[in-house]
């Protein structure tokens, strides 16, 4: 993490004495996994005295929500203006208290209540109005939020045993870190340090392309009926795809691999 970074996350986990004693600074990037009952309280902050919750104890690290439908249909569109201004205000009697919680979100949900939808080795026994009810858990607002969606199909037997022939985690991890500090030097003196942080002004500096992609943006723009949102959030995805593949230009297949990212928006909700 970037020293501002640290500290950050420092203070919130001293206001809720989790900083280790032998640790006065986190140099590590913060991983929460809430359970699914977690109540909105918990998650973004409560108590008389609010203090921080779920939300900005993951600040500048992962927040993890597996089962994401079994969440509470009113905790999961809360998240809605958090994960769009990276913070959460907590209202009370006394005031209203401001915590941070610029997070990475991942979270991870079935196909349907069974598990099986779509699976072509298994039979889903679950009626069309019980995959409906739950995936209507998860509004289309907050799915848009979302910068990437990635489908995962079961695996068979013989593709567990196989071992991978592919990239391994520890080349992954050089090309992250390239690539994360490629954005802070990119970002010097401005007050963000990744791609994800990227305002108007820094897409139209950054994201730059021709105008085949272009012309394939707005196609799919109108076919995906993606918004706004959806738009920058395509832009953000494919220069971050560039600096993995050290490329100082976005290329079209970037454009094309990020757009590839948003075919739940419609298809599903």
């Amino acid at each position: 993490m970037h020293i501002d970074e640290a500290l950050d996350v420092s203070k919130i986990h001293s206001i809720m004495g989790l900083l280790p004693a032998d640790s006065p600074i986190l140099t590590q990037r913060p991983f929460r996994a809430p359970h699914h009952t977690i109540s909105d309280a918990g998650l973004f902050g409560g108590q008389s005295m609010p203090t921080p919750g779920e939300l900005s104890l993951a600040h500048n690290g992962v927040l993890f929500l597996d089962e994401l439908p079994e969440f509470k249909r009113n905790v999961l569109e809360v998240m809605r203006q958090p994960l769009e201004n990276g913070s959460v205000t907590v209202s009370r009697a006394s005031g209203s208290f401001v915590f941070p919680a610029r997070i990475m979100l991942i979270a991870a949900m079935n196909p349907c209540p069974c598990g099986h939808y779509g699976n072509i080795q298994r039979v889903c026994r679950c009626t069309p109005p019980q995959i409906q009810r739950y995936r209507s858990k998860i509004s289309g607002p907050l799915l848009d939020r979302i910068d990437i969606h990635v489908e995962l199909l079961p695996l068979n037997d013989d593709e567990m045993l196989k071992v991978p022939d592919s990239e391994c985690s520890c080349e992954i991890r050089k090309r992250v870190t390239s690539a994360r500090s490629t954005q802070l030097k990119r970002f010097e003196n401005t007050g963000i340090y990744c791609n994800s942080q990227m305002e108007q002004s820094h897409l139209q500096q950054h994201c730059s392309f021709d105008k085949e992609s272009q012309s394939y943006l707005r196609h799919s723009i109108k076919e995906l009926q993606l918004s706004a949102r959806a738009y920058d959030k395509i832009l953000r995805v494919a220069r971050t795809i560039a600096d993995l593949d050290s490329s100082e230009n976005v290329k079209q297949e970037y454009i094309f691999e990020a757009v590839q990212y948003r075919t739940l928006d419609k298809r599903l909700w």
